[in-house]
């Protein structure tokens, strides 16, 4: 049995979107910025894909640029604002439980001379728009803020963040690439200035997303080269990646309210039977998080342990981010949010997607409860709690 349950990892491609891909990979291969017809005609794909993208996005298609990913998006988001406005300032918000493409270009920014502050987040997971308010000043340039956390899904109050930085005449870039499955996005009345987003989350191809950045925002290029993407963005045009995003994105729109209840559903019914069979978990993550997502942290346990032994069951689950899986530091998201150390060790996030089931669910809990308890067993620290327990 093999099942697959680190949807917010990545997702697997749908048919449809491989069909609407394919025609580009051999028959029509031509260069999008080539003049002659066949470019044209590749040309030509790729700017009914950007109208799509943008209609579905609720702006404009001169203000979608197609990136190679969500990292290059939040790097181009976070360094082209940073270089293109730093006569007017140099301080940058990002909240602590950003994506580490955020974090890490954060970094960079930090060591080239920018101010890097961090909006903190309360245990459930959630930044406070008045700490925001208080945070911003006039050397404020820039502030990021992710729409859905991709470690506990927990809905940040992205909305109400924006009209704050609007107010004070800051830019705001959400990076939304866990929201599109789950959210819908119009950029506009959002009031977002900039947003990432990445196709593979949302049964798209790898190695292809967009960045929007709203009319009127001036940014800097991130890849230096020619005039493709308007002359903001060099690279060879990626015409089947590009049309499978759009078509995959057209998916979502169509069945984002079935796919959202049928996640919702398997993910309380998984927490129901944990909550039944396994005692000392932690749930992490407030209300309102997307339906997909469950973060648990077992007492007692280090979480590559249960990540071993469940895919030797057949079992596919991360601890946390996937492109922080070669780590062996806790969590980050969870350390913001307050979980200690020692519990924040034994996270692992589950994330459920259409072609789960109730009885793969079912299989997974009964598989996660040998584990845990063969893995408690070895334990002295669960062992002195078993002691104290029953001396009680």
């Amino acid at each position: 049995m093999k099942i697959y349950l680190d949807h917010a990892s990545t997702t697997p491609l749908k048919k449809e979107v491989l069909d609407a891909m394919t025609p580009y990979f051999c028959q029509y291969f031509e260069n999008a910025n080539s003049l002659y017809s066949g470019g044209r005609q590749t040309a030509n794909a790729v700017a009914l894909a950007r109208q799509s993208v943008a209609k579905n996005f609720g702006c404009m298609p001169n203000e979608i640029y197609f990136t190679s990913g969500g990292s290059e998006a939040d790097t181009w988001a976070l360094k082209g604002i940073a270089l293109a406005h730093k006569s007017k300032g140099n301080k940058i918000i990002i909240s602590q439980i950003e994506h580490h493409a955020i974090l890490n270009t954060a970094k960079w920014l930090k060591n080239n001379g920018f101010e890097v502050v961090e909006l903190p987040v309360d245990n459930n997971g959630f930044v406070s728009p008045q700490k925001l308010e208080e945070l911003i000043d006039d050397n404020t340039i820039l502030v990021s803020v992710m729409y859905v956390n991709n470690e506990v899904g927990t809905i940040q109050p992205v909305k109400e963040l924006a009209k704050i930085c609007h107010d004070h005449k800051v830019l705001f870039h959400s990076d939304c690439v866990q929201a599109v499955p789950y959210l819908p996005l119009n950029f506009k009345e959002l009031g977002f200035d900039l947003a990432s987003i990445s196709a593979h989350k949302f049964n798209g191809p790898k190695g292809v997303g967009a960045l929007y950045v709203r009319n009127g925002v001036k940014i800097d290029k991130l890849i230096l080269g020619g005039a493709q993407e308007r002359s903001h963005r060099g690279g060879t045009t990626d015409t089947p990646a590009i049309v499978g995003l759009a078509k995959a994105l057209e998916l979502v729109q169509d069945s984002r309210d079935n796919h959202n209840s049928h996640v919702e559903s398997l993910r309380n019914y998984f927490e129901q039977l944990v909550k039944e069979a396994i005692p000392f978990v932690h749930f992490n993550g407030g209300s309102p998080r997307v339906g997909s997502v469950s973060n648990l942290a077992f007492e007692f346990v280090e979480s590559e342990g249960i990540l071993m032994l469940l895919d030797m069951d057949g079992i596919a689950v991360s601890s946390g981010s996937a492109c922080a899986s070669g780590s062996l530091d806790p969590s980050h998201v969870l350390l913001s949010m307050g979980v200690p150390i020692e519990v924040a060790h034994g996270s692992v996030r589950f994330t459920f997607g259409e072609e789960n089931t109730k009885e793969e669910v079912e299989y997974t809990v009964k598989s996660l409860t040998k584990i845990v308890e063969r893995l408690r067993q070895m334990s002295p620290l669960f062992n002195l709690k078993q002691g104290e327990t029953h001396n009680v």
